[in-house]
């Protein structure tokens, strides 16, 4: 390990992602290019991590109760040569969004130290780190947005412990995401599945994930689209996401491939081929909740194959 420190800044974009891919349940999950969290970092004569929000989110400032400082104090419990940091964070993905909020903030604070410490710990050691912050969040944790937050484009999570990250190559994908303006808690998502499933859905799911990634690596679009079914968490949590099942519907007949709930919600992800596609898709899920009387956002995006970025020093 190099002992090496930087004095300068860091400024880095930390993305949104998609978590479970629909049938990967904590094992899938991918980077959108849109939208994306900023993070200023230095390292600090001060011990431990200051934190300072730039947003209205209004989220603690301590760091043991805050997804970036629990990140970066588990990296601190290893780089002992290091005696804080400082990081400012202006969250562009609303918490509780689904779409990698907490994430974006744990993986983008490693990434930044990673880079004020010359680079000394490697994409898997930072997902470890990162990791912690997910705990912060929501009690467990999970890789399946860390991984593409920190190594970008479609990630398999084939083991947490030990930890065994799989890029996976995908051929070109739209992303339609539209996020009504309710919360749902990753922390009560996870509380209301079931702790057992019955044989034949396992079996199901495992046939699901196995096509999705068959297809990812095939680049072969209709095995993709026949993959993108959920048996076991999407019929529990989607009662928690009024409009559900319209915005799937009127996905599939605009023409997109597939998706669901993206990550515990309430945002949700549709997959097409093309822009266009991607765009009549993204017409229909603002039908649906402008007739609901449900603010909305929505992103028309990309697969994001680079995940956290560092623009400036």
């Amino acid at each position: 390990m190099s002992s090496t420190l930087s004095s300068s800044q860091v400024t880095v974009l930390a993305p949104a992602t998609v978590a479970n891919v629909v049938c990967g349940f904590d094992v899938l999950g991918f980077a959108l290019h849109e939208p994306c969290d900023t993070m200023r970092m230095r390292l600090s004569d001060k011990p431990g991590v200051t934190i300072i929000n730039k947003d209205d989110y209004n989220l603690p400032t301590e760091a043991e109760r805050n997804v970036a400082g629990g990140a970066l104090l588990a990296l601190l419990r290893d780089a002992t040569d290091v005696v804080g940091f400082e990081v400012e964070i202006t969250k562009a993905i609303m918490p509780g969004s689904g779409i990698g909020s907490s994430a974006a903030s744990a993986a983008g604070a490693v990434v930044g130290a990673n880079h004020l410490l010359s680079n000394r710990y490697s994409p898997a050691e930072l997902v470890r780190f990162a990791m912690f912050g997910e705990e912060v969040a929501s009690g467990v944790q999970h890789a399946d947005n860390i991984a593409p937050c920190i190594y970008g484009g479609v990630t398999l999570i084939r083991s947490t412990q030990p930890l065994d990250i799989v890029p996976l190559a995908a051929p070109p994908l739209w992303v339609t995401v539209v996020h009504p303006q309710i919360e749902v808690r990753t922390s009560d998502a996870r509380d209301i599945l079931k702790k057992q499933v019955l044989l034949k859905d396992a079996i199901r799911q495992w046939g699901n994930v196995g096509g999705l990634v068959a297809g990812l690596l095939k680049n072969d679009y209709a095995l993709i689209g026949r993959s993108l079914e959920d048996v076991i968490i999407e019929p529990v949590r989607s009662i928690l996401i009024p409009g559900f099942a319209d915005v799937k519907l009127e996905a599939r007949r605009a023409g997109a491939l597939g998706g669901g709930i993206s990550g515990s919600g309430p945002s949700i992800f549709m997959l097409s081929q093309d822009e266009d596609t991607a765009r009549q898709v993204e017409a229909g899920m603002s039908e649906t909740y402008t007739r609901l009387g449900i603010d909305f956002h929505t992103y028309v995006t990309t697969i994001n194959s680079e995940g956290v970025r560092v623009v400036t020093e």
